[in-house]
């Protein structure tokens, strides 16, 4: 019986430390994310199941029109990143600024109505925070409605569709 118990175990240790690396890169590497809603339309639908890589940001600054996953309350919410630390941003006429310069928003299919900072009493983005928003701006819950996001509430960069097939592939 004994030499049964230690055979079985034998055998389905490999499996065991398989299953445990995987949770592991689960929990502190990757993960997924699925789509919910319309607020990144065109570039993501609802229903898309999204990589999350959550180790690009440890080594990479998170950048400018990254799309990310943030958690705001106990939601979870893919947007872009508009603005950095440290600058001041607005729209107007549809126009993105960035410290006084237009920068061209090539992601946004949506009028996106006039803002600035100091709706949110702000004069710049603070040191560690960032501005997101989504694609579709006129039916997005984004930073307009609950302001600039912590970086510890960046979960990571999601750029890849694992599914539907159809749609598989990288995202920017």
């Amino acid at each position: 019986m004994k030499e049964k118990i230690i055979h079985y175990t034998k055998e389905l240790l490999p499996y065991l430390i398989i299953l445990i690396i995987i949770l592991i890169i689960k929990k502190f590497a990757f993960g997924t994310v699925l789509v919910n809603g319309r607020s990144m339309e065109d570039t993501l639908k609802d229903g898309d199941f999204m990589v999350l890589d959550k180790i690009t940001y440890l080594n990479h600054p998170i950048e400018r029109f990254d799309i990310v996953v943030v958690q705001v309350g106990n939601q979870k919410l893919i947007k872009r990143v508009i603005g950095l630390p440290g600058e001041i941003i607005s729209y107007q006429d549809n126009v993105l600024y960035i410290n006084g310069e237009k920068v061209e928003d090539k992601h946004s299919n949506k009028i996106t109505y006039d803002f600035d900072l100091s709706l949110f009493g702000l004069k710049e983005i603070p040191k560690d925070n960032y501005f997101v928003m989504g694609d579709n701006r006129t039916d997005s819950l984004d930073s307009r409605s609950f302001g600039v996001i912590e970086k510890e509430d960046i979960l990571g960069k999601a750029s890849f569709i694992l599914f539907p097939f159809s749609r598989f592939g990288s995202v920017k």
